[in-house]
């Protein structure tokens, strides 16, 4: 039994890795991983949560996840409380799977992961990337829009129906709303203009902040909801001319709707973003996981709102995703099964 090693000064004084070799240097070993972690819940020092005593914790060289008070010598373990409590997987294993999933920028699926790392079982490899999947979401996450305007509409996820008649069989209605925002404009230096990184298409427009989430129904009970939970208060929203957006002016928002009809360059002017993210989400979900059902959709839903909306800054999304982790308790497998039966049935058509 030991004090406190030096490491933890010096892995919360490192930057996050911007590469593989530097993950390697960073995560070396078990006790790397546990100094970072230990950085990243108690980055003023050690705090017992038994007896409050700010003092630096004895370890026990085979227990490297236990951290022992000096004061009352009550034990405490760096993954009580995160999504990592209770694992049996080494905290490598966590580190490599948050760093790969936030990193590669068309993520990674189970089978890929399990591969990589030569885990055993496909279901440990599922588990880990499931659960970093549902803390990817901050409980209590700010709303988007305001100052910046913002696009909405919905979008069936599933796949194709044959003999059934018409209509929609077997899918999930995904709403979306994301932000409209523009790149400042090439300014002259020195007879020069300056670098940027405007696309030359939709004068410079791009995607901000980004909200996904499952809905029963295209009401406008359902999708009021979603507005109000997702989307502050006096913001700009453009819509399709679907009736059940016509009460979100009365909700606080401004609204302008579009009729479609159908026509590709009226989407293109009006609702060019979402559109888009709607296309690269299905893209992501059939060429990387090859489909997902809808009792696991939410999660990749939040797995795809995470990297989408750090898309610019994909290592520091690392050390995002490490701190979210460290502030939401484990869910189990059978939790993940029964959150996903929660939701409530598509409505009969």
């Amino acid at each position: 039994m030991t004090n406190e090693s030096p490491r933890a000064v010096l892995v919360g004084d490192l930057p996050f890795p911007t590469s593989l070799p530097n993950f390697q240097r960073l995560f070396s070993d078990e006790c790397a991983c546990v100094d970072y972690m230990v950085h990243v819940r108690w980055p003023a020092g050690f705090i017992c949560p038994i007896c409050g005593v700010k003092e630096a914790p004895l370890r026990i060289s085979t227990r490297p996840r236990v951290l022992r008070c000096s004061k009352c010598h009550r034990e405490a373990s760096v993954t009580a409380g995160t999504v990592m409590h209770g694992s049996h997987s080494p905290l490598s294993v966590w580190f490599w799977a948050a760093y790969l999933v936030t990193s590669m920028t068309p993520g990674m699926s189970a089978v890929q992961f399990q591969r990589q790392l030569g885990l055993s079982r496909y279901e440990t490899a599922f588990q880990i990337l499931h659960k970093l999947r549902a803390a990817m979401v901050r409980p209590h996450r700010d709303r988007i829009g305001a100052p910046f305007p913002v696009e909405m509409d919905e979008t069936w996820i599933g796949g194709r129906t044959r003999g059934e008649g018409r209509g929609h069989h077997h899918k999930t209605l995904v709403v979306g709303v994301v932000e409209q925002r523009k790149r400042r404009k090439k300014t002259e230096v020195d007879g020069c203009l300056s670098p940027s990184k405007a696309l030359p298409r939709r004068g410079g427009l791009y995607a901000g902040r980004l909200r996904l989430g499952v809905i029963v129904d295209r009401s406008a009970k359902s999708l009021e909801t979603f507005a109000l939970e997702s989307v502050q208060p006096s913001t700009h929203i453009t819509t399709d001319d679907w009736s059940g957006y016509d009460k979100l002016a009365s909700r606080g928002y401004q609204l302008t709707q579009v009729a479609q009809r159908g026509d590709p360059d009226v989407t293109e002017a009006c609702l060019p973003l979402i559109h888009l993210v709607f296309g690269n989400l299905k893209t992501w979900l059939n060429g990387i996981h090859h489909g997902v059902s809808p009792q696991h959709l939410p999660a990749y839903l939040n797995e795809y709102t995470f990297r989408f909306n750090r898309r610019f800054y994909p290592f520091n999304a690392f050390r995002s995703l490490l701190g979210i982790v460290a502030d939401t308790e484990a869910t189990t497998y059978d939790a993940l099964y029964d959150r996903a039966r929660a939701l409530p049935p598509p409505p009969e058509r």
